[in-house]
């Protein structure tokens, strides 16, 4: 089973073939059983001291003997007497040192506090002592050994699993040069124009995916800088190791067995259909808003939780239940959260990444009933100044009755006590959704989000949002979901009415342009989010404004201009509602008024191609003629009940050409630029504008974000100067200047 965690387009393969990868580098090899018997080293009465240096062996299968001052006599100076070479008798009078270790009794109960508390405070350490007969500085530095020795064998395991993958990434690379040499220049060594007709269609898509897995291994190697070489004895052992089965490798260092896993999804599939059809006391509507907010202390009650406000004042609750109808028959839906790439594509406002770790359970039949599998995600906002979530939980698909099913998401983390609790930045309660078949192809879904999260830093732009748990939360995700069901229902449609898809002539050439759109908005969603994929510089333009810079080099995607490309990002608050934002932005009779692209020029639109129910979800084909020149341009538009987005970028005319009468998209070089719109989290704000200015009301203002990218240098081994910088940033505060002119909200 392979990790997929790389910036790849939905449908390609996993990144890594190993399912251990991702758990390692997410900290949850934070205990083994070996290490457990190494913990009792001490010299001369005190333990080694320096974490750092202390080396693991996997070799120790027994208790380390350790030695101690008072274990010193005289006895020592007379084993030597025996060796009559010895010059001088110096060697008889050498002492030796006797070794010992801790009793069992000592090592049970300093590992007991150790699961509890790692880093252990002095009042608990003098405790220990006396209780234990030891020195405090003993159990201070038992505490220290014992740490470094699980970040030994993390750091170790880790090499040697990203060794093998490394050695893996090679062997594809090499084939992946010669494919690429055979559609270069000879003179200059570039890439050429006949690239496309050189390559199959699978030699394009493992292009595609190469430079991609490229990219990732590189970020993997970056975090993994500082661990110490792997040596060929454990490169060895890995090669042993990844025979592994699942189950091994749960009992022998995730700590849990197959019965245990399914033990706590059972236990969450009951929390999760009554947190879903539950009404009060546990669910309240509120007055001001109309949202359900969970009753924590009827939570507690209801389901003989231990309340963890108590314990970890650090972290908070959000919780929040939604539902709708989605045009989407059960199959495709349960096979939908199932297929891990599927995942991807249909939140790509909300994953920038994610992987199926390993499979527990297949499931039976074609619904795969009883499935179980250990999965990864990243989430997300669009924007940078939100941090990203990273998230590990078990997912499980199981059948209730012959018209429902469940969805059930839980992390697990919390039952397994040798991982370091501060590594638990976000964790799944008892979540998922539970959907009911309807006929005619519908489905009605109920979604609910339960998150334990370590507090971060927010900005105070996004504060509001993200405190309230609309970021993250229920009626996000399954507005999502209702907007993704309706693409791919008119994509596949064969009988769109007229009005709704003006401009193409064949039933080929509007899918093929919908594809294209998809995959500009999805390139769109992960180039403008904090994920780790990017490293942003945050610059403050002229006007205030503060910018994000990042920048990537494409070396050979044939899906992006090849060379270095910068991307700046920009997020304000603006006193306009959020559907007036988005209409303005997508009417091309105003386009003029903000796309410095237009020069003034007129804008005619060539083709309108609905996508949802929405009459703001289209995908539109605008020429924009100018004194100088023409350009074409793709834009993509969807709203939703929460957010909305607006996707563009320039198009080659004879690309498009060939896009329009139905030939494959893929490999069309395309660059997006676009804007996100979320409502501000404020549920009442007078004095607004509003899409009819005729209407006065209380709708709130909106966070928006800008992101453009552009390409400052066609080689690929060129640096990033700050010309380009200036000229990007420059760009941003002029379009924001220019909408803020054009929707009266200069002072905003």
């Amino acid at each position: 089973m392979g990790v997929n965690m790389s910036n790849t387009p939905p449908h390609t393969k996993d990144l890594f073939s190993s399912p251990t990868l991702s758990l390692s580098l997410a900290g949850i090899f934070r205990h083994a059983e070996e290490a457990a018997t190494t913990s009792g080293m001490v010299v001369d009465g005190v333990e080694v001291r320096r974490e750092d240096t202390v080396e693991i062996s996997s070799d120790n299968s027994g208790p380390v003997r350790s030695r101690s001052e008072e274990d010193f006599d005289g006895e020592g100076a007379h084993e030597e007497d025996d060796d009559e070479n010895n010059d001088d008798g110096d060697r008889s009078k050498k002492r030796k040192r006797k070794y010992h270790r801790h009793t069992v009794e000592q090592i049970r109960e300093m590992e007991a506090l150790f699961k509890e508390s790692p880093h252990p405070d002095e009042k608990q350490r003098q405790q220990l002592s006396q209780q234990l007969g030891l020195a405090p500085r003993q159990v201070k530095f038992w505490f220290q050994n014992r740490r470094t020795q699980i970040k030994a064998i993390q750091e170790r395991h880790e090499n040697s699993l990203l060794k093998t993958e490394l050695d893996k990434l090679k062997e594809e690379n090499k084939a992946m040069r010669e494919i690429i040499r055979k559609s270069c220049c000879p003179n200059c060594g570039m890439v050429t124009a006949t690239i496309d007709a050189s390559m199959s269609i699978e030699e394009k898509q493992l292009l595609i995916e190469n430079v991609k897995l490229k990219a990732e291994v590189e970020k993997l190697r970056a975090t993994l800088g500082k661990c110490s070489p792997t040596s060929p004895a454990s490169s060895a052992g890995h090669d042993e190791e990844e025979n592994r089965s699942s189950l091994d490798f749960y009992n022998g260092v995730f700590g849990l067995e197959k019965s245990r896993i399914m033990e706590i999804v059972n236990r969450a599939t009951e929390e999760l259909i009554k947190m879903a059809n539950m009404g009060e006391p546990l669910w309240v509507r509120s007055v001001e808003t109309s949202r359900e907010i969970l009753n924590y202390d009827e939570y507690v009650k209801e389901f003989a939780v231990k309340n963890s406000s108590s314990d970890k004042p650090k972290t908070f609750i959000e919780a929040s239940r939604d539902s709708e109808v989605v045009f989407m028959d059960l199959p495709h839906l349960l096979q939908t959260f199932l297929d891990v790439n599927q995942w991807k594509e249909m939140f790509p406002c909300l994953i920038s990444k994610a992987a199926t770790v390993d499979v527990i359970c297949n499931g039976e039949g074609s619904n795969r009933n009883g499935a179980v599998q250990l999965m990864f995600a990243e989430l997300q906002m669009l924007t940078p100044m939100v941090p990203t979530r990273e998230v590990y939980f078990v997912r499980c698909c199981k059948q209730l009755s012959d018209e429902q099913w469940a969805i059930i998401d839980v992390s697990i983390d919390k039952v397994e006590h040798n991982i370091d609790a501060s590594l638990e930045k976000c964790r799944k309660r008892p979540s998922g959704c539970i959907i009911e078949d309807k006929s005619n192809g519908h489905c009605k879904v109920i979604w609910v989000e339960h998150l334990e999260c370590q507090k971060s830093t927010i900005h105070t732009l996004y504060r509001t949002i993200v405190n309230s748990g609309l970021a993250f939360g229920a009626r996000h995700w399954i507005t999502t979901l209702q907007l993704q069901c309706e693409r791919l229902v008119f994509n596949m449609a064969t009988n769109v009415p007229t009005k709704d898809s003006t401009g193409v002539a064949t039933l080929a050439g509007r899918k093929s342009i919908l594809k294209l759109a998809q995959r500009m908005t999805w390139s769109f969603c992960h180039a403008i989010g904090a994920s780790s994929f990017h490293t942003w510089t945050k610059f403050t333009s002229k006007t205030g404004e503060d910018i994000r810079i990042s920048s990537r080099k494409n070396l050979n995607d044939p899906g992006e201009p090849l060379g270095v490309i910068l991307s700046a990002v920009s997020s304000v608050w603006l006193p306009v509602s959020p559907n007036a934002l988005f209409d303005f932005l997508r009417d091309e009779a105003r386009r003029s008024e903000w796309d410095m692209m237009s020069c003034g020029g007129s804008v005619q639109s060539i083709a309108n191609l609905a996508k949802g129910k929405g009459r703001g979800n289209a995908v539109n084909i605008h020429k924009i003629e100018s004194t100088e020149n023409s350009v074409w341009v793709l834009q993509d538009s969807c709203t939703s009940g929460y957010e909305s987005m607006v996707a563009y970028a320039l198009v080659d005319f004879a690309g498009l050409q060939s896009v329009l009468t139905g030939c494959d998209s893929s490999n069309l070089t395309i660059l997006p630029s676009g804007f996100s719109i979320l409502p501000d989290g404020v549920e009442e704000r007078p004095l607004v504008i509003r899409s009819k200015q005729d209407e006065k009301g209380t709708e709130g203002g909106s966070l928006f974000t800008m992101l453009l990218q552009m390409l400052v240098n066609a080689s690929p081994t060129a640096k990033l100067t700050m010309e380009s910088v200036e000229s990007a940033t420059n760009l941003v505060s002029c379009t924001l200047r220019k909408i803020r002119t054009s929707l009266l909200c200069e002072d905003g």
